[in-house]
């Protein structure tokens, strides 16, 4: 259930009183289900002065009796509850009775918390399904202590029965009971100050116990610590929130492209918000393909339940698409926070989307983005690894490096079940709980299982970074709504002067090549510069892989792609010659939109000199975010000639394969196929002779027989005779060298003016960018001054 504070007496829970048989008091019956309540201390209430009443002197080790006084109803609490806390069990209030002459309570009953049984066909549950079902604590038990109010204003035991039906709790163990866990004041001095310094729950509470001289000295438990610096950091929101809203209308007016909603009324002193500038709303429509939903600062370390949106530009740097503020964290506000932000940002999904480990934002994604692909964070459950298997990395030292390896460097599902059952019977890990959750989880974390999606990562093998890292340096665990404004901006500002510098080095510098491969050429003028280093990585790794063909079905050819001296792991690469298109098992180029050394290899050792466009993605390129529409590749002549040639090769050496197949069947076959090839070879030398005197198209010649030729002189005779009558078959070559020339030329001019156009064009948008870093620098700069 939903975190609540329900206002009983350390635990104990609503009342009754009254006196027995009279005529003047009414009974109510106020039962509280103790298994339901919040897992955490309740608040003091005792007295109007709000003082706790401690027994003194002798009570503290008396035990109850009828007849027993005390001076009040609180005086009666506290002593049953401390004589509980000395046997070893928990109470709380069963019933009470009210007076009707004036409605005050004038007898209470307090039970054992195990008294009565659970109602299991209650009307709050019997509709809906239960998630995570509580244990069963009630047993029947009897044990109680009965008061009622004497005319004198004193009250006094009425009942008491002693026997109990359960084991009771050890000394050491009752810390651990509902209605003797506490925080007293000093106590809560203490986490507000630890948690202002930044510290998260089990650092605070290990302070406390080396404080108070062990865990049953603090009495609380972590479980408490954790839901009161949750309480403490939504009460504290909730006086700031307004802080919030204004800066928010504040921020739409200037722009009334900046867009942000509130789950709820905007009255309501807190709720979720989420907000998203036109930047961020215009990055996602340049790099909206895989995004990153980052949780990290919901957790109790961090004083503000902060939630960016964050996704990766053409340089490989994080980059903004929107933010919430999460106070409430139930699935049906991460569904309002999902759909909100597809709304903002134009009701595109995603590709994919990472996000913590979590069940209730699983539940979100899959109602709001069905189709996404839905990865948890590695580094999440790497760092949970180290917490929920601490003892098993404090004694086995190679564990965790076993653990990475078996995650990050296995290159199949199958081999990554079998290396996980293997570390797991090898640790006797196989019945741990928690390993088993995630490992039921596998499809949505380990990357074998995720290769065949595009999440705009680098490397498969890396070992996965914080999510966190765009507000890094900047929002940190104590940070306060106050503070939060002028660090977000100082962020968003260094972002953008990160990028503009990492544009400016692509555009007005050039990569030292490290190869002599037109492909390696082609690659530096297209993509930034951080993406041609790495994929000038996977070329240059191709110089120790070697390519051997294993299948060719006519349409696809197979390679087996290794290094030199590790042919037991090879990676499989299908060709399609025609397409020009290769995919490889190592699936890098859908999972990064890079194209790996396999393929590359592939296209070395068939002749392709230039990349294919199909493997240039556009959100790799220097023009990521150009909005002209113009020719993702070269156009020179030279690429051009290259990128024929290659295709012509190609084709040529695939069909010869396949005719060199056939002709060596028999003896008649290699007869007929030698007899074919000296022919071919004939017309071939014929029309290298006469290239240049003919027009190119498709890779083929055109024109290149005899009738061929009379038909063209012919037609040229009847529509150009008074010209070209007194032309020699010379003169007639070097007016065709002349044009060719004329040609050539005019396709380099057309390249320079191209170049030229996109170098300004690019000139105009990082000086609108600037412009907009100046005003937003103004803005702050005026901001701080008043």
């Amino acid at each position: 259930m939903d975190s609540e504070v329900l206002e009983f007496d350390i635990g104990l829970g609503g009342g009754s009183s009254g006196r027995d048989g009279d005529e003047d008091a009414m009974d109510i019956s106020h039962h509280v289900d103790e298994e339901d309540m919040v897992d955490s201390p309740l608040p003091v209430t005792w007295g109007g002065s709000g003082e706790i009443y401690l027994p003194e002197g002798d009570l503290l080790d008396l035990e109850p009796y009828e007849g027993m006084e005390f001076e009040s109803e609180e005086a009666a609490k506290a002593f049953y509850n401390s004589y509980a806390r000395r046997v070893g069990f928990s109470t709380r209030v069963s019933s009470s009775r009210r007076s009707r002459r004036d409605g005050a309570i004038i007898q209470r009953q307090f039970v054992c918390a195990k008294e009565g049984f659970r109602n299991l066909n209650e009307k709050r549950t019997k509709d809906r399904e239960i998630k995570r079902p509580r244990t069963i604590t009630r047993v029947g038990c009897k044990a109680s202590l009965s008061v009622k109010m004497q005319d004198s204003g004193k009250w006094v035991v009425s009942g008491f029965v002693k026997e109990h039906n359960h084991e009771l709790v050890p000394p050491d163990q009752v810390h651990c009971l509902r209605s003797h866990r506490q925080i007293s004041g000093p106590a809560k001095t203490l986490i507000d100050t630890l948690q202002a310094a930044g510290m998260g729950p089990r650092r605070i509470m290990s302070a406390l116990i080396k404080e108070y001289g062990g865990i049953s000295k603090v009495g609380f438990t972590e479980v408490d610590c954790r839901n009161y610096m949750r309480n403490n950091r939504q009460r504290s929101l909730e006086g700031e929130f307004q802080l919030l809203l204004d800066y928010l209308k504040q921020m739409q007016a200037e722009n009334p492209n900046f867009f942000y909603a509130v789950q709820g009324d905007e009255d309501q002193s807190t709720g979720n918000v989420f907000w998203a500038d036109p930047k961020a709303r215009i990055n996602y429509t340049y790099f909206g393909d895989t995004v990153t939903f980052d949780t990290t600062y919901r957790s109790n370390r961090y004083r503000l339940p902060f939630a960016p949106f964050t996704g990766v530009n053409h340089h490989g740097q994080p980059v903004l698409f929107g933010c919430a503020f999460l106070i409430n964290e139930s699935e049906a506000s991460f569904v309002w926070l999902f759909k909100t932000w597809l709304m903002a940002m134009s009701g595109r999904p995603p590709v994919s989307i990472t996000t913590d480990h979590d069940a209730v934002i699983r539940s979100a994604i899959n109602q709001v983005f069905p189709e996404t692909r839905h990865r948890f964070c590695k580094w999440h459950i790497f760092k949970k690894c180290q917490e929920k298997l601490s003892h098993v990395f404090l004694q086995h030292p190679h564990f965790e490096a076993e653990f990475h390896k078996c995650v990050n460097l296995t290159e199949s599902i199958e081999e990554f079940e079998s290396c996980w059952l293997s570390l797991v019977d090898k640790y006797e890990l196989r019945d741990h709980e928690w390993l088993q959750t995630i490992y039921a989880a596998r499809r949505q974390w380990v990357p074998v299982y995720l290769r065949d999606t595009f999440f705009a990562e680098m490397s498969i093998t890396q070992r996965s970074d914080s999510m966190n890292s765009y507000f890094d340096g900047y929002v940190n665990a104590s940070t306060n709504l106050n503070q939060f404004f002028k660090l977000y901006e100082k962020a968003l500002e260094s972002r953008n002067e990160k990028e503009v510098k990492a544009d400016y080095d692509t555009m007005n510098t050039s990569p030292v090549l490290k190869t002599p491969s037109p492909m390696e050429r082609q690659a530096s003028e297209l993509y930034t510069r951080k993406l041609f280093m790495r994929f000038q990585e996977e070329l240059v790794g191709t110089l120790t892989f070697m390519a051997s063909k294993a299948d060719d079905d006519g349409e696809i050819i197979t390679y087996q792609v290794s290094k030199y001296g590790e042919d037991h792991k090879a990676y499989c690469v299908k060709f399609n010659v025609l397409e020009m298109k290769a995919s490889c098992s190592c699936q890098m180029f859908e999972f990064s939109g890079l194209p790996c050394r396999h393929v590359l290899t592939v296209f070395r050792v068939t002749n392709v000199l230039t990349l294919p466009s199909h493997y240039m993605l556009k959100r790799w390129t220097r023009n990521a975010k150009s909005s002209v529409m113009l020719e993702e590749r070269s156009n020179d002549a030279y690429t051009n000639y290259l990128e024929s040639h290659t295709v012509r090769y190609n084709t040529l050496r695939h069909e010869a394969f396949k005719f060199v197949d056939q002709g060596a069947k028999s003896l008649d076959c290699y007869n007929v196929a030698v007899d074919a090839l000296q022919e071919a070879a004939k017309k071939v030398a014929v029309a290298a002779k006469n290239d240049g005197k003919t027009t190119m198209g498709n890779g083929r010649i055109r024109g290149n027989s005899a009738s061929d030729a009379n038909r063209a002189n012919s037609v040229s005779g009847n529509h150009h005779a008074s010209s070209n009558q007194h032309l020699s078959e010379d003169d007639m070559d070097k007016k065709i060298r002349e044009l060719n020339n004329e040609l050539n030329f005019a396709s380099r001019k057309c390249e320079v003016y191209r170049a030229n156009l996109l170098s300004v064009l690019k000139d105009i948008e990082d000086h609108k960018l600037q412009l907009s870093i100046k005003v937003q620098n103004i803005k702050i700069s005026m901001k701080d001054s008043l």
